[in-house]
Formats: C-alpha cells, structure tokens, sequence
C-alpha cells in the first residue's frame, strides 16, 4: 500500500528513511532546517522544503496535518525532536516515529505522543555486539530480551546437509525462518532442503543458543 509520508530531519538516519521510503514507491515530503541538506536530498523525493519543524504554524502550512504518517529524524537538539512530536500530534498526524538518543529521552518523546520510539545507536551497537558472539553472522536483530533473529553464512559442517539432518530446533531450540539463496529467499524452508555452499540461513531462537551453532 502507498502512503504519503513525512520525514524531518535529514541527518543519515532521516535521508536513509526517505530513500528507502521512495524506494518502496511511498511519496515523501523531506523537511530539514538546514538548506543545503533540503538540496542534497530534493531530486530524490517527493518533494523537499527547509523550515523549523518545531513551529506548528509552519508545519500547517506546507500540509502536515494531511498526512497519516510521519518519521521526526532530528539528530541536533533533545527538545526539537520533542516539540516536533508534539507539534505534528497536535496536527493530527496519525502515527509519529520518532529517533530517540537515550532511554529518558524516549521516555519523555512517548510521553509527548510518539506513537513508537526508535533508537539508532542502541540497535546497531547490539548488531555489532552480536557480531562477534555469532560466527559468520550477516546480521542481527533483537526480539526480546536474550532472543533474537540472526542471518548467517553457514558453517562448513553444514554445507550438504538438509535441514532435518542438522536438527536445530531439537539440538538447539532454533527455528529457521528463511533460507537466502542468491536473489531467490524461501520462507519457511523444508526440512528436506540441503544448504549450499554461499547461503544465508535467517534463525530465530536464544542468544546463548545461537552462539552454539558452529559447534
């Protein structure tokens, strides 16, 4: 489904966000006090205005309150990513994501009315911290805590051997997800498939399970 999204600030998380967002096929409007970022960032997306996203006059004017969706992605200031939050609540915005430095300062965004606080730096500090635990690991993603999705290049044990001889969820407690294979992903593999040599496992299970799997 299309939808019409607002993005402020255009640090790299923000521009990261509106990229991907056209990419997908969604419109953008990208917002930034800063000119030259607007004009780094206007020939890839919808359209790109500078102005102060914490002025809720402002935001009325260029149409905040017509969008369901909004990204505040303000990487200079505490209190501008607040007031941007509370401004676009105020509007009417339907759902606010916002980025968030520390664990008080999402606190507070949520109590400002973000509909989900997000923390850049925290995630991917894990990611590389994960990094090292897992051997071969493409990345990570946090679940819950001591739980997590791991994508991996396969142990050399593995390579030949189906999913059903190698037991995961009986010897370890880890499910497979999906199984990359070039550009081609299977969900949901059968347990009959044979791993290849330059595949991508995606495995849920515990931390300290995930740990074991070259072993």
């Amino acid at each position: 489904m299309k939808h019409s999204v607002l993005v402020i600030g255009l640090g790299r998380f923000g521009s990261a966000a509106a990229h991907e967002l056209v990419a997908l096929g969604h419109e953008v409007l990208a917002i930034d006090s800063d000119e030259s970022r607007v004009n780094e960032i206007a020939p890839r997306v919808t359209r790109a205005i500078q102005l102060d996203a914490t002025d809720p006059d402002a935001l009325r004017a260029v149409g905040a309150a017509d969008f369901d969706y909004a990204i505040v992605a303000i990487s200079e200031g505490i209190e501008a990513s607040i007031f941007a939050t509370m401004a676009l609540k105020e509007l009417g915005v339907g759902t606010v994501i916002t980025k968030a430095a520390t664990r008080l300062h999402g606190a507070i965004l949520e109590r400002a009315g973000a509909d989900r606080v997000v923390f850049p730096e925290r995630d991917m500090g894990q990611r590389v911290a994960h990094s090292f635990s897992v051997r071969d690991v493409v990345d990570y993603l946090d679940v819950a805590p001591e739980f997590g999705i791991v994508k991996v290049r396969p142990p050399a044990s593995f390579v030949g051997r189906s999913f059903r001889d190698l037991a995961l969820g009986e010897r370890l407690g880890l499910t497979p997800v999906a199984l990359r294979r070039g550009t081609e992903v299977t969900v949901n593999p059968s347990p009959e498939t044979t791993i290849l040599d330059g595949d991508e496992l995606i495995l849920i299970g515990r931390d300290d399970r995930l740990q074991q799997l070259d072993r």
